[in-house]
């Protein structure tokens, strides 16, 4: 890469929309809505450009790595005078969630609906709909299981961080529960304006609308969440 390319590449790059266009630019395939978060500490692997093809609706989070080859010949040249090469294509379906700090090695194929745990090194393919963790990554449930448990822990767990916010605050403030809007809004119009926007924009990603029209709140407001657990 020649000296302009690389400070081309750095201005371009100062935001997760400006990355997204060098990965497009550089070669990879990259479907709709895709997100980068804290985009400055991923390292997706464009030295094969063509080798790497991410669906629609991908979400990559902090010191992710996604890597289309390997250098092993280092060790194979030195100790065998031999050179192999080791690239492979990545492949990574729709609506796939990689949490922090996972890496994705060469020749992976990840599957549509899934989730990859924190963490998790995945070195073989992912089945769609299905929830991986670990060193090497392997199957910890369906994604069907894994989201009737989160549904059904729902209430506690939301009831806890309450609790802990309340601690920490003397009081419960609306504005650290965005990510809890779904069990007291119906009606975003009953709320702050810049309260709403900060769920579409983080939260929903554009799709508040349609999602606003079908919830349906275990509880009439956000006063009546809280009044619940106090009693």
């Amino acid at each position: 890469m020649s000296k302009l390319s690389v400070i081309y590449k750095k201005w371009l790059c100062r935001t997760a929309k400006g990355y997204e266009a060098w990965l497009r630019k550089s070669g990879v395939e990259i479907g709709t809505n895709f997100r980068l978060y804290n985009h400055k500490t991923i390292s997706i692997d464009t030295s094969s450009p063509g080798l790497l093809k991410i669906g629609n609706n991908v979400a990559i989070t902090a010191n992710v790595t996604i890597l289309t080859h390997d250098f092993c010949s280092w060790v194979f040249r030195n100790l065998y005078n031999d050179y192999i090469p080791g690239r492979k294509k990545v492949v990574i379906g729709n609506n796939v969630y990689i949490g922090q700090r996972a890496m994705i090695l060469k020749g992976v194929t990840i599957g549509d609906n899934v989730i990859i745990a924190a963490g998790s090194v995945v070195t073989k393919d992912v089945p769609s709909n299905s929830v991986v963790a670990g060193v090497p990554a392997k199957i910890l449930s369906s994604l069907d299981v894994y989201y009737q448990k989160r549904k059904q822990n729902m209430l506690s767990d939301v009831r806890e961080y309450a609790q802990n916010m309340f601690d920490y605050r003397g009081e419960y403030n609306i504005y650290d529960f965005k990510e809890e809007f779904p069990l007291f809004m119906k009606n975003p119009n009953q709320y702050p304006t810049d309260f709403v926007q900060q769920i579409k924009n983080v939260q929903l990603h554009g799709i508040s609308d349609a999602f606003f029209a079908q919830n349906v709140p275990l509880f009439e407001n956000f006063d009546d969440m809280i009044n619940h657990w106090k009693k």
